[in-house]
């Protein structure tokens, strides 16, 4: 039987560097396994996998969501500052 093979992309971006990696995968293949094969992890080894949240497309996806040819996989670092936070000791009066 034959493994029929789906191209996806894989984007990981970072204030300074961004990465788009060009993948082929067997059909059935799911985010987490795409991103692993992706090899991003050599150019950023600092960052943990584990911590980031996944998307297609700009649509919030679980790891174990099986891609689709042509799907775009985006890497969502956590967030650094909470934009609520930041909006409300903006409001706070000055000391």
């Amino acid at each position: 039987m034959e493994i029929k093979l789906i191209d996806v992309q894989i984007v990981w971006a970072f204030r300074a560097d961004q990465r788009i990696v060009n993948l082929q995968v067997p059909q059935g293949t799911t985010i987490g396994e795409a991103v692993d094969r992706s090899g991003l992890s050599q150019y950023f080894p600092d960052a943990n996998l584990s911590d980031c949240d996944f998307g297609i497309f700009g649509v919030r996806q679980t790891p174990d969501t099986r891609v689709a040819s042509g799907d775009r996989i985006e890497i969502y670092r956590p967030l650094v500052n909470d934009a609520k936070e930041i909006r409300r000791r903006r409001a706070q009066p000055a000391q």
